[in-house]
């Protein structure tokens, strides 16, 4: 296998944002071990993930023993455990092998490594000191953790909830115009700030708002109230660092490395704590923002929609007999409440969330009668009865459904 180019790989597999922890301590290491593992063909991303999580175990058996020189030892296992951690992600994107189960793989196996050494870091040093601050401290550091990962997912699901709402909302107004074959030119597609900035860090936003059509800003706020973040982000981004300075990442090497190394556990643990919570604020601080961008965007969007916070019309009392009222007056043939009640009574919207999956809705019910057994379908002679679907017009909801209880 002909020698790689280390520019190359680095340009290939390396981020273009990353904590400065990976970016100063562990790329450098990663890329070159790399170049070295990646000519042979039985080392894969998943097996090198497994390695990564035994090496994180071995750490956190010194971690347990508790004194000087295991600890040191533990952090040294724990750093080497990171690096592998990193060039699992790297070697799939070099090979083009990434699976979908890698990187599930991957993510447990993260919270996993966490886990036992945060529970053998501390407990280590319970055994030894049988001080009750490091139980409190091993707490504090998986459920920080947990909320970090969790957080970062949830976040990450809302922004794309907006944005497919947005673009739902876009694709509706293209087609419209379509259907009225207007003269107006078409609606541009939909373009988010975020994307363009992510492929042109060094452009600044209004720059590549007034080049590009149709961009949607969901950050805005946020960059007018803080003007140097945009200075401070673009200087990190030359160097690939990212402006989250204090991460999962961050916090991880600070506890399990910075700590057994220089002896001091439970300081290390308290400020890289504290950090973490307030940029965990920051972060929840800047998605909020974000949300009133979201609703001022859609507001203009779709500027005839009912505003929020109200209740529909035909949901106020009495309204649904009057409507049935009005319907036999039209068609007193058809009996009253002759419109359906699916009509009378829309459900609402659906929630707009690509990772939501409902629970599949009954088509029919089985064993309950709604009327006469001729009304009924059977099956067959042993088979229970099968009553198709029918409105309930006008008629008490709870009584209707309280044999089904």
């Amino acid at each position: 296998m002909a020698k790689l180019s280390l520019r190359a790989v680095q340009k290939l597999t390396c981020k273009k944002r990353d904590a400065w922890w990976t970016v100063i301590l562990v790329d450098p290491v990663a890329t070159r071990v790399l170049i070295r593992i990646a000519r042979f063909g039985f080392i894969t991303p998943n097996g090198v993930t497994w390695s990564a999580l035994f090496v994180g175990l071995g750490s956190a058996g010194f971690f347990l023993r508790g004194d000087a020189q295991s600890l040191i030892i533990g952090a040294a296992l724990y750093h080497v455990s990171f690096i592998l951690d990193c060039i699992d992600g790297k070697l799939a994107r070099l090979k083009g092998n990434g699976t979908v189960f890698g990187g599930w793989l991957d993510y447990v196996f993260d919270r996993i490594r966490v886990l036992f050494c945060a529970l053998a870091l501390m407990g280590g040093q319970y055994l030894r000191t049988e001080s009750a601050w490091y139980l409190i401290a091993a707490l504090v550091v998986v459920f920080l953790d947990m909320l970090r990962y969790v957080d970062a997912l949830q976040i990450y699901k809302m922004r794309m909830s907006m944005r497919t709402k947005i673009e739902k909302v876009k694709e509706a107004a293209r087609l419209e115009a379509e259907q009225a074959q207007a003269a107006a030119p078409q609606e541009p597609k939909v373009v988010f700030m975020e994307d363009l900035l992510r492929e042109n860090p060094g452009v600044e936003a209004d720059i590549l708002k007034q080049q590009a059509a149709g961009v949607v800003d969901l950050h805005a706020q946020f960059r007018d109230r803080f003007p140097w973040y945009t200075r401070l982000r673009q200087a990190l981004l030359r160097s690939r660092v990212r402006p989250h300075l204090i991460s999962g990442i961050e916090f991880q090497m600070f506890i399990f490395i910075v700590g057994p190394l220089i002896g001091q556990i439970l300081w290390t643990t308290a400020v890289s704590a504290i950090l973490l919570g307030l940029f965990e604020l920051v972060i929840m601080y800047k998605f909020w923002l974000s949300t009133r961008d979201f609703t001022r965007v859609m507001e203009e969007l779709a500027p005839a929609a009912t505003p929020g916070g109200t209740v529909a019309n035909h949901l106020r009392a009495g309204r649904h007999r009057r409507a049935a009222d009005l319907d036999q007056a039209a068609a007193p043939d058809r009996g009253v409440g002759a419109i359906p009640v699916e009509q009378r009574f829309p459900a609402p919207e659906p929630y707009e969330d690509p990772g939501f999956q409902p629970y599949p809705e009954p088509q029919f019910d089985a064993g309950y009668h709604y009327g006469s057994p001729s009304d009924t379908i059977s099956a067959g002679p042993s088979a229970p009865f099968i009553h198709p679907p029918r409105p309930h017009a006008d008629v008490n909801w709870a009584e209707a459904e309280g044999p089904l209880r």
